[in-house]
């Protein structure tokens, strides 16, 4: 099993440990099973408490399904998710419950992730009421309580998603996510179908609210100037697999792997008199029906040689807290 990517600030509250998840390829009359997507392969890392870990990469890496592991809205194939300490393998009935309490999603689209026929006042008060932690009489007060907490007016409690902005929309799907009053929030790029001018505000309020709630985050993103501005430990993923992880001022000071040199070289740069090289990749991203040997990054990497090709890096300490998978880096 690979090493985890090591947990900043508390103790560790969340850890995956090897986390694969496979999706069969079925083809023909029979839906014979042709293959497997290797959408998540051997992926461990931990988040401290009241910490948040930024999981980057291109499109298609795995991030979301790894993301939907956690939160068990897809069940992994082997690995486990430990969440302070107790193992969330095989939960059914009340303890499944619990956990839903416990740990909640924010998506990408937050019009597809809201019901369109509800109003915001039962998409806020449903979950309270199914998981007996308001009566019916103070409901009211309840959703009205949490719209304030993502800067809502109690005016929008009896609003359609439809009748909402983007932004707004998201803030509701944040709301929904808090309303259960979880310890860990998983956020599945929440910020990227947002206009530019709305960005910094959502982010802005994810950051309060940890603060303000002691919330642990795993926060999903393509853009490393988001991930900058929220995480504390950035994690890239390439085909499945953790390939470099380290504190945030850190990877920025020193990135090591060419990958993450070639995401962070795309970074646009406000300033400009300020010109920053650009690592063009060769090639297009490998299937993740058919990886290549020894390296996923191989067939793109200036660096790869006939090692590279027959033996996997191992996800390995360079510097405190910093982990790498390269032969030829650290």
């Amino acid at each position: 099993m690979s090493d985890p990517a090591g947990a900043p600030r508390g103790a560790e509250f969340l850890a995956v440990r090897d986390l694969r998840k496979y999706f069969p390829v079925r083809k023909g009359m029979f839906l014979r099973t042709v293959g497997h997507v290797q959408a998540v392969d051997g992926v461990s890392f931990e988040i401290g408490r009241g910490s948040t870990l930024g999981l980057v990469g291109e499109s298609g890496c795995g991030k979301t399904t790894t993301a939907r592991l956690i939160v068990h809205l897809e069940q992994p194939d082997s690995g486990r998710v430990l969440l302070d300490g107790n193992d969330t393998a095989g939960l059914t009935g009340a303890a499944l419950r619990r956990f839903r309490t416990a740990a909640q999603m924010i998506f990408q689209d937050p019009y597809s992730s809201l019901n369109p026929h509800h109003t915001a006042r039962r998409i806020l008060g449903e979950p309270l009421l199914v998981h007996g932690l308001c009566k019916r009489a103070e409901l009211r007060e309840r959703v009205v309580a949490i719209l304030n907490r993502v800067n809502l007016s109690p005016d929008f409690a009896d609003r359609y998603p439809h009748e909402l902005s983007g932004g707004q929309r998201q803030r509701l799907g944040i709301a929904r996510a808090i309303a259960l009053e979880p310890r860990l929030i998983v956020c599945d790029e929440p910020v990227s179908a947002l206009d530019v001018s709305i960005r910094s505000q959502i982010l802005n309020l994810l950051l309060d609210l940890q603060e303000e709630l002691d919330l642990t985050s795993l926060f999903v993103a393509h853009d490393l100037s988001v991930i900058e501005h929220v995480s504390d430990v950035i994690a890239v993923m390439y085909l499945g697999k953790i390939v470099e992880s380290a504190p945030t001022d850190r990877f920025f000071a020193r990135t090591l792997h060419p990958y993450s040199e070639a995401l962070l070289s795309a970074v646009p740069v406000p300033d400009p008199k300020v010109r920053r090289q650009r690592t063009v990749l060769a090639g297009d991203v490998p299937s993740p029906l058919a990886p290549p040997s020894g390296c996923r990054f191989r067939t793109r990497c200036p660096l790869a040689d006939e090692k590279c090709a027959a033996e996997e890096p191992p996800l390995r300490d360079v510097a405190p807290r910093h982990l790498l998978a390269c032969h030829h880096r650290g």
